[in-house]
């Protein structure tokens, strides 16, 4: 199972957890998030992070050309989008040359079916706990209904996630491609516990 640690904004701690080599690494562009990295991570800090890992950027609401071109002066490989974007949004990304994560909020009334139109124009999608922001709810959603997903399409895990939960992973069905940790890894909003992700890191890869 791969790991993607979102949110990641302080440039010594994003030194930090690269040396780990996560798969995946986020960087939230989003104005009214408290983890966007938009003033403190520069496009010469991602330049430097090991090849191995994949830079996904995170956007909620933005414009296609927005999105392309921050993608391009950072060069990420993956965007992560965050909120109503439509399947013809999401295929205009996939057509400029990026892998593209839809995310969708899951509660007690979330219907599956909702990601069926956006099968052909994604490559992933996440399913995080439908809350007041935009991710980083820090509340797991209850992972019995993940059964009700009948898509083949590979997807991320998110919301809530931490050293103590994780353990049961291993119920979940169908099994989750990658998990997207954020605030459960935190010392604070966008500044990772280096520890927490390392024993992390260490528990998926003995499992897998």
């Amino acid at each position: 199972m791969k790991v993607k640690v979102c949110g990641m904004r302080d440039p010594e701690n994003l030194k930090q957890i690269a040396a780990l080599h996560p798969d995946y690494l986020g960087f939230i562009f989003y104005k009214g998030s408290k983890r966007n990295c938009a003033e403190t991570i520069t496009p010469e800090m991602l330049s430097d992070l090991p090849a191995t890992i994949k830079k996904v950027g995170v956007f909620v609401n933005e414009t296609t050309e927005t999105i392309v071109s921050t993608a391009r002066n950072y060069r990420l490989n993956v965007i992560q989008l965050h909120g109503v974007e439509s399947p013809k949004q999401c295929q205009e990304i996939k057509d400029a040359g990026f892998e593209v994560i839809k995310v969708f909020s899951v509660d007690d009334r979330f219907v599956f079916e909702n990601t069926l139109l956006y099968e052909r124009s994604c490559d992933y999608f996440l399913f995080d706990t439908k809350g007041d922001a935009h991710g980083g709810n820090g509340i797991p959603f209850d992972w019995e209904l993940m059964k009700n997903y009948l898509s083949p399409k590979p997807y991320f895990l998110s919301g809530g996630l931490n050293l103590e939960n994780i353990k049961h992973l291993v119920k979940v069905r169908p099994k989750p491609f990658a998990i997207d940790v954020n605030s459960g890894f935190e010392l604070e909003p966008g500044l990772k516990d280096v520890e927490k992700v390392r024993l992390l890191l260490e528990q998926l890869r003995v499992k897998s």
